[in-house]
């Protein structure tokens, strides 16, 4: 009987190989789509939403993936959105800049490239994440290394005039303590920093009411309002002295707090 069933299981297996195959990409995409609606209409509200809502998780991440390849390696997001440009335009020549959480490289290149006469250290726990940035994304003026800022004793203060944080707090606990132990240990200018908002769509709050993945990524271990960044914001002795909300997140200069 379990080898009945195995043959089976290989012969169906088979058949939703061959089944993309088979069909041009519109047609596929409405049986995929008339499939998925008759589904969800058997169910009750509720249940109906949840199973779109999961549908649509298990895409997303997809779609990312796909962006990266189509523009060999870098996420189609950052010729988009240009969120590289609040970057560039709120650092002045000559300054030293700290991007802590630097990823692949692409934005301290671009830093490095734009600003005329700046030196920038991209730090990232990440090695493999540094050796892209050192393969890909190397100029005179960038180093890269792997280091935990609060950790690393090479990151003096006064040492940079600028601290980035592009889609980093949201992956952390703890973050207020957090900002206010860089700034005491970098004591920056200032820091430019980049966040997502949890209220950039109204399924967001539905997909948390319901028990689905709601977050952008699953390892964020929050996504924004304006008032819990506020919030945070002032909790770490810091303020906002220039902010901007595109693309769903809080582009933001902050300083400290000297009232």
């Amino acid at each position: 009987m379990i080898d009945i069933c195995k043959k089976i299981g290989r012969k169906v297996l088979g058949i939703f190989t061959l089944i993309p195959s088979l069909f041009p990409h519109r047609v596929l995409g409405k049986l995929i789509y008339y499939t998925a609606e008759r589904k969800a209409r058997a169910l009750n509200p509720k249940e109906g939403l949840k199973f779109l809502f999961e549908l649509d998780r298990n895409l997303y991440p997809l779609q990312g993936t796909l962006a990266v390849l189509l523009d060999t390696g870098l996420h189609t997001k950052h010729r988009h959105t240009k969120y590289h440009d609040f970057f560039v335009e709120h650092i002045n020549p000559g300054e030293k800049v700290l991007d802590i959480g630097c990823g692949n490289g692409a934005l301290a290149y671009d830093v490095a490239e734009k600003v005329e006469n700046v030196e920038v250290l991209g730090i990232d726990l990440s090695s493999g994440n540094i050796a892209v940035a050192c393969e890909k994304y190397g100029r005179q003026n960038i180093n890269y290394i792997v280091a935990d800022v609060l950790e690393d004793g090479t990151l003096t203060v006064n040492h940079f005039d600028i601290v980035i944080l592009s889609n980093v707090l949201e992956h952390l606990p703890d973050r207020s303590i957090f900002l206010s132990k860089v700034w005491n240990k970098v004591n920056p200018k200032r820091m430019l920093i980049r966040v997502p908002l949890f209220e950039r769509d109204w399924r967001v709050p539905l997909k948390k009411e319901l028990g689905v993945e709601w977050r952008l990524d699953s390892t964020h271990e929050t996504e924004y309002t304006i008032e819990s960044w506020a919030q945070e914001i002032e909790e770490a002795g810091l303020t906002v002295a220039h902010q901007e909300i595109r693309w769903s997140e809080i582009w933001a200069e902050v300083v400290k707090d000297v009232s």
